[in-house]
C-alpha cells in the first residue's frame, strides 16, 4: 500500500521510495529510508499528510505520499 492510503494514528514501515532520484535522495536525507518506521499524525483534505519519522514531523503532499510504499507494523 502507499503512504497516501495510510490511516491516521497508525504506524507503518517504509518499503520503498518511487519518486525522482533527486527527491529520493532528499527524502532519505530527512530519514525516510527503507525499513524506517513512520506514524501518520494527520491527513488533510487535499491529500497532504503530516507524519512523524525519527522524532521529527514532516508534511508530504499527495504526489510524494502516493509514491512511497509502506507496510503495516505488526502488533
Amino acid at each position: 500500500m502507499t503512504l497516501y492510503e495510510a490511516q491516521k494514528n497508525q504506524e507503518y514501515t517504509i518499503a520503498g521510495l518511487f519518486v525522482e532520484e533527486a527527491v529520493t535522495r532528499r527524502l532519505q536525507a530527512l530519514g525516510l529510508n527503507d525499513g524506517t518506521k513512520v506514524r501518520v499524525l494527520n491527513k488533510k483534505k487535499r491529500g497532504a499528510l503530516i507524519i512523524q519519522v525519527r522524532g521529527t514531523r514532516l508534511a508530504l503532499g499527495k504526489h510524494l505520499s502516493s509514491n512511497i510504499e509502506i507496510r503495516k507494523e505488526q502488533g
